[in-house]
């Protein structure tokens, strides 16, 4: 029944065809863009369903747990991931390939991106995601509401551990569901394997980082940014993208797509680290300055604190033991002025050009070609 389910809310979706417009990038991404993402939700709605109704049947209480579970997978996110996946693929088979084969696989991806938001949200003890209370603090609300025994943000944390593992499960599960010849299906898995390591190596020296950040620097930064965001984000989805239309592992288009993937992929992260200062929380849906509170040692407080004359420098300090919003906001305009936050935005500048580059000669669908140009800026220069 979970097969028919998927299947049958995917073959609603068709390939799109660009609008007429100036804009051939616009006009692409209206086109397909809102196709996938309408399969995607279908595909995932269609196969959680079915997934809560028979953690329900163990118990009334697990289907409260699954049901939280599915809210955090269906509520909001742009489905970054499936859409990479979707033009790495796109950009092998052409315009007429079905794209209902892959939805699953694709879907997969997003299952994947919230088992990986819900823990991250533990670690760095995050109070709201996507402008909603984040999984571990509603779960120690309702834990308060009831009057159970114990501490509730004990509690909150541990079902946030078990959501984010349920998420991991069922993007194992949904994957198998992906109308694909079996060895190729080994092949994709191989890579999606390859992103988890990398995610979790990316997570870990984040973590790291956050304890030791008196002996971070610029490139470690960077490094973490490569794995845990470039790696899972941009690059691991295009390259499972193309295994999915079984493209040669050693030609010249995997070799583009990894170029492109790492180049957008690290600006996608020196974007979100600015927005973790500057951007706005009604846009972002997370409280501006987390990362200074934390004393986060990205890319762009480390290179604040190189930038730094001494007196700055002792200032940038203090981040991590600041906690009151206007001592925040001079930290904010402290690091603006030391000259880090115009050094990051030309390294994303730098790293879109490189990745518009490594696009110019791929021999991949003209139309790929436009949709990933299009999606390098888009992006990178997104406000949430």
């Amino acid at each position: 029944m979970a097969n028919d389910a998927v299947a049958g809310n995917a073959l609603r979706v068709a390939p799109a065809q660009p609008e007429a417009t100036d804009d051939p990038v616009r006009g692409v991404l209206a086109a397909f863009t809102k196709d996938l993402v309408t399969g995607v939700d279908d595909t995932l709605a269609a196969f959680l369903a079915t997934e809560v109704d028979a953690l329900t049947e163990i118990d009334a209480a697990m289907g409260g747990f699954a049901a939280t579970a599915r809210e955090a997978v269906l509520t909001g996110g742009k489905r970054v991931r499936p859409t990479f996946a979707y033009w790495g693929w796109r950009g092998v088979v052409g315009g007429e390939a079905a794209l209902p084969d892959v939805l699953p696989a694709l879907s997969a991806l997003e299952l994947l991106h919230t088992f990986a938001l819900v823990h991250d949200d533990v670690m760095d003890a995050s109070e709201t995601r996507r402008g909603r209370p984040t999984a571990h603090r509603a779960a120690a609300a309702r834990h308060r509401a009831a009057g159970h025994r114990g501490d509730p943000d004990r509690y909150g944390e541990a079902v946030a551990v078990l959501i984010g593992d349920l998420c991991m499960v069922w993007a194992d599960r949904l994957m198998a569901h992906a109308a694909v010849p079996a060895d190729r299906l080994l092949d994709v898995r191989r890579c999606y394997d390859q992103m988890r390591v990398e995610t979790v190596a990316g997570q870990f020296l984040d973590v790291l980082g956050e304890q030791d950040a008196a002996n971070w620097s610029v490139d470690r930064a960077l490094r973490v940014a490569r794995y845990k965001t470039a790696s899972y984000t941009v690059q691991r989805p295009l390259l499972f993208g193309a295994c999915l239309a079984g493209a040669d592992a050693d030609g010249p288009l995997i070799a583009a797509y990894t170029r492109y993937g790492l180049a957008v992929g690290e600006a996608f992260q020196l974007r979100d680290d600015l927005l973790g200062v500057y951007g706005d929380p009604a846009t972002t849906g997370k409280p501006a300055g987390d990362d200074l509170r934390t004393g986060k040692p990205t890319a762009l407080l480390m290179l604040a604190r190189q930038l730094a004359d001494p007196a700055q420098r002792r200032a940038l300090d203090r981040a991590g033991a600041v906690t009151d919003a206007p001592g925040v906001a001079r930290l904010a305009d402290l690091v603006r002025e030391t000259g880090a936050m115009a050094r990051v935005e030309r390294m994303i500048s730098e790293r879109v050009a490189e990745a518009l580059a490594a696009l110019d000669t791929a021999p991949i669908d003209e139309t790929a070609r436009t949709a990933l140009t299009g999606l390098a800026t888009a992006a990178t220069a997104r406000r949430a």
